[in-house]
């Protein structure tokens, strides 16, 4: 996938802006509601927020911490590599949502959850923001970051930012999915 780098950055930033304000519009809603579940085995609304801000924690520390080591201006143009644009398309919502198997760290199935989980979320999106606004100055080719299922495969940032983001609208696909149900 060609497109050019700020317009991936430009939907990104769309994006992660959209999940803000839906996930704002969660905090109108009843601790039993935030906490229910469609079967014992599925994640509640806190859980899915939880489950994103374990991966939050790893990948903003991660793309912050590769940004500051890369001084590069941005090219024009972003080539998704072929790993990385695999990882990020399978990210993303099908009509009927995939399941897909987390790692046992990631996952917050039955956890004491507050509506601590939404605030840290949301700070966590602001941060986002931020890290996108910076990386309008970087390469997203050349600076490459790991991936939190191994430190040893690197991929290019812009596919990492595509696949953290996307990671975020499947779980609120899935919250949406909780409270239509």
């Amino acid at each position: 996938m060609r497109i050019k780098s700020e317009l991936l950055l430009n939907n990104l930033k769309s994006e992660t802006e959209e999940i803000i304000i839906y996930v704002e519009n969660l905090e109108i809603l009843t601790n039993e509601e935030l906490n229910r579940r469609i079967n014992k085995d599925t994640w509640s609304v806190l859980e899915c927020l939880k489950h994103l801000n374990l991966y939050g924690d790893f990948y903003l520390d991660e793309i912050h911490k590769k940004m500051n080591q890369n001084f590069e201006k941005s090219s024009e143009f972003f080539h998704s590599g072929f790993l990385g644009n695999y990882f990020a398309k399978s990210m993303l919502p099908k009509q009927k949502l995939n399941k897909m198997k987390t790692f046992k760290s990631m996952d917050p199935i039955h956890s004491n959850l507050t509506r601590d989980v939404i605030k840290e979320f949301l700070e966590q999106q602001s941060k986002m923001l931020d890290l996108l606004k910076i990386a309008r100055s970087k390469d997203l080719e050349k600076t490459k970051t790991s991936i939190s299922i191994s430190k040893w495969i690197k991929l290019k940032l812009g596919d990492v930012f595509k696949i953290v983001i996307y990671h975020n609208i499947r779980h609120i696909q899935q919250i949406k999915n909780i409270l239509n149900y």
